[in-house]
């Protein structure tokens, strides 16, 4: 019953980070029965309704979607149950009841961005790089009651760059746990995987895990107080999206890529130094962080060059 070209399979995932697991799995001729995503949104100056990004690929392939609004709803948990999926695999998506998440014979999985245990939450690629990790990873595991704790089935490292954004080990990040999804529905398929419980961490490992909760406002904000190191993480932890920030001239500015330096500084933390021309820096207890790029609020995106050029210091 369980052979790729019999297994059917619902996905559930809403962004561009999703998109490329359920690719995969069309790529790999899985029967996708179905594809749950949230429903369209109102955005931008015209307030038009937007298709998630997983949405626009299921239409482009003909797939059956489900938008609910929520997903206790009567009405959707009987269009689920009629897919009789075997497999149900979550990926980007929000918390689903155990009604949702019990009901295939085979259970539900999903990818998450981190080597669970560590880094579980919302945000686990970001806190990765905000903490300084040399290497961060993709686990599949099977979903249960609490959030990020089921048991693990396939996990594979990835290597973070020292000055590597946030941004740029998603990019990589989706293609590796796309394929890894594969991987793990192959197992599951053929019943050659074995399910390892997250509580066989060694009681070392148990007592260092560290969280990935929901990034806030005051996460963003920028404290000078801090070493250079610890700045240089946050920037590149929270860039693209959503971005650390200070002030500058009093206006909220938006920092997206940086350079440290360690030094003594001459100013204070938080005052900045600029020649008007090539730099603009802060200044840390330890050091200097280079803005390289940047947004200031009411303008566009740019580099600190182009920056300089069009800016009147008070």
């Amino acid at each position: 019953m369980n052979s790729i070209d019999k297994l059917r399979i619902v996905f559930m995932g809403t962004p561009e980070f999703a998109v490329a697991s359920l690719d995969a799995l069309v790529g790999a001729g899985y029967h996708v029965v179905g594809v749950v995503t949230a429903p369209d949104k109102p955005a931008g100056r015209g307030m038009k309704l937007q298709q998630s990004a997983v949405k626009k690929y299921a239409l482009e392939k003909e797939l059956h979607i489900l938008q609910p609004e929520r997903l206790k709803n009567p009405q959707f948990l009987e269009e689920l149950q009629a897919l009789k999926a075997d497999l149900q695999v979550v990926v980007a998506f929000r918390m689903l009841p155990e009604v949702v998440w019990n009901m295939p014979p085979l259970g539900t999985i999903n990818v998450h961005g981190s080597l669970l245990p560590q880094y579980r939450g919302a945000a686990p690629i970001n806190w990765a790089v905000i903490n300084g990790e040399k290497e961060t990873g993709v686990t599949t595991f099977k979903l249960k009651h609490e959030i990020d704790t089921g048991n693990i089935l396939l996990q594979e490292r990835i290597p973070i760059g020292e000055n590597e954004t946030a941004g740029e080990v998603h990019d990589k990040m989706k293609d590796v746990g796309a394929n890894l999804l594969v991987k793990t529905v192959n197992a599951l398929a053929n019943r050659t995987i074995e399910e390892i419980p997250q509580s066989a961490a060694s009681i070392e490992e148990v007592t260092f895990i560290k969280h990935a909760p929901k990034i806030f406002t005051e996460t963003c904000r920028i404290d000078w107080n801090k070493k250079v190191s610890e700045v240089h993480n946050l920037i590149r932890g929270l860039s693209p999206y959503p971005s650390a920030f200070t002030t500058l001239d009093g206006k909220t500015m938006k920092i997206f890529s940086s350079e440290k330096e360690i030094a003594v500084p001459t100013s204070e933390p938080g005052a900045y130094e600029t020649d008007r021309k090539t730099y603009l820096k802060f200044a840390c207890p330890d050091g200097y962080i280079y803005v390289k790029e940047l947004q200031l609020e009411g303008k566009k995106r740019m580099g600190v060059d182009d920056f300089l050029r069009g800016y009147k210091f008070n």
